[in-house]
């Protein structure tokens, strides 16, 4: 369980096609920090670090992460957003998020406002369903607000802390970002449907 409030970014070192999954080798201020076995949320995802050598680690994604995120589109030099699991008795800043990546959305309009930056995004509308104004959305690990939704459409604001601390800054109109809804509105349309 994730609070979508990153620490850090990393860097992805290297990129290796192992069958059907991928291991990815990355590089973060907090290599020193982390273990084998242990979660850690990259862009949204959550996947298990497997083996740190130095200031690297390295973690597998397998195809039905490849299937459902950003990850295959990842590059050499790429900057990653990085959170690790929550742990009992910390503060909740964000909201709950699972790092279970539900779909991409694709950025269809970046604007520099006056000491801020709004962000669109389109997204696969069987998921309309699942965002309300002024809910909880997850982009690529960043807990955020929503507002000005249309049928498969909606804004956020991004604060400059946020902007400058994470890969928001790198991002641009068409690039693809991992995706996960309010896990809440998840459970009660899940109940809906069945009752």
């Amino acid at each position: 369980m994730f609070t979508g409030i990153i620490e850090t970014t990393a860097v992805v070192e290297d990129i290796i096609s192992n069958g059907s999954n991928i291991d990815l080798w990355l590089s973060a201020p907090m290599t020193n920090e982390l273990k084998v076995d242990q979660s850690v949320a990259h862009n949204g995802v959550c996947l298990t670090v497997v083996e740190i050598k130095g200031d690297s680690y390295r973690v597998t994604a397998v195809a039905e992460t490849l299937n459902k995120t950003n990850l295959s589109q990842w590059r050499k030099g790429y900057r990653v957003n990085l959170e690790r699991s929550l742990r009992v008795g910390d503060r909740l800043d964000g909201h709950f998020v699972q790092g279970h990546v539900d779909a991409t959305a694709i950025c269809i309009n970046k604007q520099t406002l006056d000491g801020s930056w709004l962000f669109r995004f389109r997204f696969p509308e069987q998921f309309a369903t699942l965002i309300i104004e002024k809910g909880s959305v997850c982009i690529n690990g960043v807990a955020l607000t929503v507002f000005e939704i249309s049928r498969n459409e909606f804004s956020v604001t991004i604060i400059p802390y946020t902007y400058e601390h994470t890969n928001f800054s790198s991002l641009a109109e068409n690039d693809v970002v991992n995706i996960e809804f309010d896990v809440l509105g998840k459970y009660l349309l899940r109940i809906k449907s069945l009752g």
